[in-house]
């Protein structure tokens, strides 16, 4: 009995994380409430406090949650296999749908006071941790800083990836694609 208690626990969860992360892409953190996320979860707005604590740590969970998928892209591979390509898989998460979050977060983030700040700073955080772990040793050129290259790389693909959201028809992802591959340093 406590075994399906614990998956249900965990399975309401989910769906309070999912649906948060959806809701905060479209309509932002601030405009999206309680009721909202209940609803597209189909769970008990009361819920949301007894797993989470408030709003606050439900946004705590879903970058949590977002964090995990991106950073996957940056672990080692399994022994024997082939490492993926890191910009082959950025320039993949930018085109699935649940990438438009860290867009609107940004939005909200920028402004000063916003409870969604520390949360994308911590963001920005890891993912320069994850490009800069990808970067082989010695594959700069004399004279540029690792840490100045990986804030230019996650920079340039956030700007791109916002371009993109605004103006897709105006922004052709294969051809930036193609563009930063010939840029980066061979290794």
């Amino acid at each position: 009995m406590a075994t399906r208690r614990i998956e249900q626990t965990q399975e309401s969860r989910r769906l309070l994380v999912d649906a948060a992360a959806e809701l905060f892409a479209e309509k932002g953190y601030r405009q999206t409430s309680f009721v909202d996320i209940a609803d597209r979860a189909g769970i008990s707005r009361g819920s949301i406090p007894w797993h989470f604590g408030n709003k606050l740590g439900l946004l705590d969970a879903v970058v949590d949650d977002q964090l995990q998928a991106v950073l996957a892209g940056f672990a080692p591979p399994a022994p024997g296999q082939r490492a993926a390509d890191p910009l082959d898989q950025v320039m993949d998460f930018i085109r699935r749908p649940a990438a438009r979050l860290f867009i609107t977060l940004l939005a909200e983030a920028v402004e000063v006071g916003s409870p969604v700040r520390e949360h994308y700073a911590r963001l920005h955080t890891a993912l320069r941790q994850g490009v800069r772990t990808r970067i082989p040793a010695g594959a700069l050129p004399a004279g540029a800083d690792l840490e100045a290259v990986t804030v230019l790389l996650v920079g340039a693909v956030i700007g791109v990836h916002a371009q993109w959201r605004v103006a897709p028809e105006s922004v052709d992802l294969d051809a930036v694609h193609t563009a930063i591959r010939a840029l980066l340093p061979k290794t």
